[in-house]
């Protein structure tokens, strides 16, 4: 992982920053958006734990559906322009063997991401979801790279 300035985020929060920072998180079922601008070193990462809002309550960050557009808009606020902004995908672990297919929360989050990021036109260029293991990913922002570190189950709950 890198050394010096890297934010660490927890569930339903949102970061942007510039280069030379990073941005890290570790992720079990919930799923976290990389968003990416090359031409002015701008990156940014969510982090939500279920798929979609239901409208009772205040809308929160903690939701996909509400995460990913306000994680866009806030990168367009830096700066970024929507037809330079490239995005990678993490997370969504089946933490849950046993779970059945409508408990299937990490599954849901990655299509919530993979839906919106589609309906704002922006490119998907790498993902590492779903599966049985949880991710540490640490979003190096100068390079535009991130670096993943599979958990096992106990390192996940611990970040819950």
């Amino acid at each position: 992982m890198i050394q010096g300035s890297s934010t660490f985020i927890h569930v339903g929060q949102i970061h942007v920053d510039t280069s030379p920072f990073a941005i890290s998180t570790i992720l079990g079922s919930c799923v976290a958006v990389c968003l990416y601008d090359r031409t002015l070193g701008i990156g940014g990462m969510n982090h939500y734990l279920l798929p979609f809002w239901n409208g009772n309550g205040l809308q929160s960050p903690k939701f996909g559906n509400i995460s990913i557009p306000k994680l866009i808009e806030s990168m367009l606020s830096r700066g970024a322009s929507i037809k330079t902004i490239e995005a990678k995908i993490f997370g969504g672990a089946s933490m849950n063997i046993t779970a059945t297919e409508t408990m299937m929360i990490g599954q849901k989050n990655i299509l919530v991401a993979k839906e919106i990021l589609n309906e704002y036109k922006i490119a998907i260029v790498a993902e590492d979801v779903g599966g049985q293991n949880g991710r540490k990913i640490q979003f190096d922002i100068e390079r535009g790279k991130v670096l993943l570190k599979y958990t096992s189950r106990s390192d996940c709950e611990i970040g819950r």
